[in-house]
């Protein structure tokens, strides 16, 4: 009986010892099952916060280039672009109609099908190179992140690296444009008046950089444009004598270079001078009184070559601080955020072996050493 007892009892015990262990386990399962859930919902949460947070881009600089074909200083701006981390600039290029950018006319990824496809033949000194400009800024202006449009040419090179630019035009809600009176007679055409009063006429370079408020008056322009297609027209000059007729007298036409007015001119126009800065960022050097070089003479800019390719000529560059306009009597000391700065962020007009050259030879400072190695 006694042993019966003690069985029964140590049973019970055993019972007992279960089922605390059954409760045991079923508590710890709920509890890492709450756990699990909890961890889950969390990570759910995190996850619709992230989405639902709006990720901030910075603006962005749209770069615009007018060429002729390909661009032969493609590699030049490839090291240029490689030192944006953040995706701060957008690439456009006017070509001649039909010409692509592939793999066979550019060797650097960030120029692939940049061109436009609505490009028209550009002539030297006609209203035409206008209206390529107005046709970049009219796609620039179709991404709502660009808000600076700057114009260079095929030749252009950078002197700084892409951050200092970036700082440098992004500091100023200004537009940068070459602009001052234009006093030599044969330029103006009086029959612009009164859709454009001579009060209103300017000239300066063409390499300008907008905003995006600027960019958009010049895409929306339907008075100005069409006067500068009709009126202003450039003179034959005795260069030119071989490929077209040239009057007996010159001096009565008007000797009007569309791309160095039109810009300045509509701004000015709608009285909004006071929200440009008066100069260009883009160097050019219109003669070099020693060159006896008849092409380094006359009306176009000099083109700089191999054997000019120099730190030296660079630096000479990077040390302008000033601009003089005789015209106005105007002098223009150059500043970036309130302080004294370089007067050119791009100069012009460089052959594909004077860029190279003075890439090679760490002159702009554009691009790690690995970069020279390759090309």
């Amino acid at each position: 009986m006694g042993l019966k007892l003690m069985r029964r009892s140590n049973s019970q015990k055993s019972q007992h010892r279960w089922k605390i262990k059954v409760f045991v386990m079923i508590l710890l399962g709920f509890f890492f099952g709450t756990l699990v859930i909890m961890e889950t919902q969390y990570s759910r949460i995190r996850m619709l916060a992230l989405l639902s947070t709006p990720t901030v881009q910075k603006p962005k600089i749209a770069f615009l280039f007018i060429a002729r074909n390909r661009l032969p200083l493609d590699i030049v701006w490839d090291a240029f672009f490689q030192g944006d981390e953040e995706n701060k600039f957008s690439i456009l290029v006017h070509s001649r109609p039909g010409f692509l950018l592939n793999k066979v006319t550019t060797r650097s990824v960030y120029f692939l099908d940049r061109q436009i496809n609505d490009s028209i033949q550009v002539d030297w000194g006609e209203a035409s190179m206008i209206q390529a400009e107005r046709i970049l800024l009219q796609h620039a202006l179709t991404d709502p992140l660009n808000e600076r449009f700057v114009f260079l040419s095929d030749s252009c090179i950078p002197l700084y690296n892409f951050s200092y630019t970036y700082d440098y035009i992004m500091s100023t809600p200004n537009s940068f444009v070459d602009s001052f009176a234009d006093t030599k007679e044969g330029r103006y055409n009086p029959k612009m008046d009164p859709v454009i009063p001579v009060q209103s006429w300017r000239k300066g370079s063409q390499w300008a950089v907008l905003n995006r408020k600027h960019a958009d008056i010049v895409v929306k322009d339907e008075r100005l444009f069409p006067m500068f297609q009709l009126h202003c027209k450039k003179k034959p000059l005795p260069e030119f004598w071989r490929d077209q007729y040239v009057p007996p007298d010159t001096s009565k036409i008007h000797n009007c270079i569309p791309d160095e007015h039109y810009v300045q001119t509509l701004l000015a126009h709608e009285g909004l001078e006071g929200e440009i800065t008066r100069r260009t960022l883009t160097h050019t050097a219109w003669l070099i009184l020693s060159s006896k070089e008849r092409e380094r003479k006359g009306w176009h800019p000099v083109t700089y070559k191999l054997a000019d390719a120099t730190p030296m000529l660079i630096q000479s560059i990077k040390d302008i601080d000033n601009i003089y306009y005789e015209t106005e009597y105007r002098r223009e000391w150059c500043t970036s955020k309130e302080k004294p700065a370089p007067c050119f962020l791009f100069a012009r007009k460089f052959t594909r072996p004077a860029a190279l050259r003075l890439l090679n030879m760490s002159a702009l400072g554009l691009y790690h050493e690995e970069t020279a190695n390759n090309i």
